[in-house]
């Protein structure tokens, strides 16, 4: 009996300690992305014992619960998006492609063991950057050129915030300034960004990179009055137009559309979307709440996903992935898949002048008529400014259910 209870007792210990050969050890890390150009983009994330990650970008966190271990072979696979990274491990370093299969792109990365920051900052700041900046990307195309906002925080080295476009915003920066140089990424398993940049004279000029398929140059001005255009002007019904109309199939082929009885006499809240874009997963998960939250028999939120995945079968898969991750309470119906191309999406919604940007979110009064259209997301890191679109959206809803029906 006493040399079974021994048996016993080395066999538990030789289990663990091949689980924790066989597992990446638990920790501080840090990742990068390995750009063309010999650029790369940084991130920190934490691993656990049970083999989840949280990647931490500012005040960001990401729970990434979906790793997968055979051998020394990893695969972590990203939640809400497609993106997965595939690798080779070791106790203190994982390397191999982050891989994005339906736009085909794939971006080798490396991650080791460490307490090491997000950048190094050897040198104390040559100026403070907090506040608001005037911006304008790709500023020598006419073709090309868009106006932004930065917003920006700064303790010694370390800089934070976002740069707001009429269409949302970059997610969460985080990074440094070292001298008259700043360097800022994040990465949030959608979209992996660098902003590089020389600041000099309350001017700041460099390059934007996202991931190793695209690059553009910057230039901003110190400027705190600076205000974007107003998001409800930028995307409107044409001329002769006060309602939309549309048919769609959700997620097990049944078509709906607005002249469901589902929809009769209740304010509704179209949301154009994908489930690739994080804007779009900022305002699902406060849509979900709200709906959730203050939901009344006049109500209903219903979204229309244009996905770039290649085949009907992995858009509804993606869409699955996105209601199963936040708890979408709402039908989510698949607009468009193969191409996320907004002029293509535009199409489909020929009343609209255009789809600027995902997301779009459209307010239905009880008759149906269009009352606003709002461009694009302010999502929580532009902090203030997610305060106050969420202040006009309660209230603006309350305004439309307090109205009566038209007769």
């Amino acid at each position: 009996m006493l040399r079974s209870f021994y048996l016993f007792l080395i066999t538990i210990f030789l289990l663990s300690c091949q689980k924790e050969i066989n597992t990446p050890k638990e920790g501080n890390w840090r990742a990068v992305l390995q750009l063309n150009e010999g650029k790369e983009i940084p991130f920190l994330f934490q691993y656990n014992a049970d083999n989840s990650l949280i990647i931490k970008n500012a005040e960001e966190e990401i729970v990434v619960n979906d790793v997968s271990i055979v051998g020394d072979s990893i695969f972590i696979e990203m939640p809400v998006y497609e993106g997965f990274f595939k690798g080779v491990f070791s106790k203190d370093s994982i390397y191999g492609d982050f891989v994005k299969p339906s736009l085909n792109r794939i971006v080798p990365f490396l991650m080791k063991r460490t307490k090491d920051p997000r950048f190094p900052y050897p040198v104390a700041p040559d100026s403070e950057i907090t506040g608001n900046w005037e911006a304008v990307f790709s500023p020598n195309s006419e073709a090309n050129k868009y106006i932004a906002k930065g917003i920006f925080k700064q303790v010694g080295n370390k800089v934070t915030g976002t740069i707001r476009t009429t269409t949302g915003d970059y997610r969460y920066l985080d990074g440094v300034l070292v001298a008259d140089t700043l360097k800022m990424s994040t990465f949030d398993g959608a979209h992996a960004f660098l902003f590089e940049a020389i600041v000099k004279d309350s001017v700041i000029q460099g390059q934007f990179y996202s991931g190793n398929h695209f690059k553009e140059n910057f230039i901003a001005k110190r400027n705190n009055a600076y205000e974007l255009p107003e998001p409800d002007s930028l995307t409107y019904l044409k001329e002769g137009s006060d309602r939309i109309e549309f048919s769609f199939p959700d997620v097990e082929g049944a078509v709906v559309s607005l002249d469901d009885e589902r929809f009769k006499n209740k304010i509704v809240i179209v949301q154009i979307m994908g489930t690739w874009c994080p804007n779009c997963l900022d305002e699902t998960k406060f849509l979900s709440k709200f709906y959730e939250g203050e939901k009344r028999e006049d109500l209903e939120i219903v979204a229309l996903a244009f996905e770039y995945a290649p085949t009907k079968e992995k858009a509804i898969a993606s869409i699955n992935k996105l209601v199963d991750e936040v708890g979408v309470p709402y039908p989510v119906l698949l607009a468009q898949f193969g191409t996320s191309d907004k002029k293509i999406a535009n199409k489909k919604l020929p009343m609209l002048n255009h789809i600027l940007s995902y997301p779009t979110t459209i307010f239905i009064d009880r008759s149906g008529a269009v009352r606003r259209i709002h461009t694009g997301f302010n999502g929580p890191a532009t902090e203030e400014k997610y305060d106050e679109f969420v202040a006009d959206f309660e209230a603006f809803v309350d305004k439309l259910i307090d109205e009566q029906s038209t007769p």
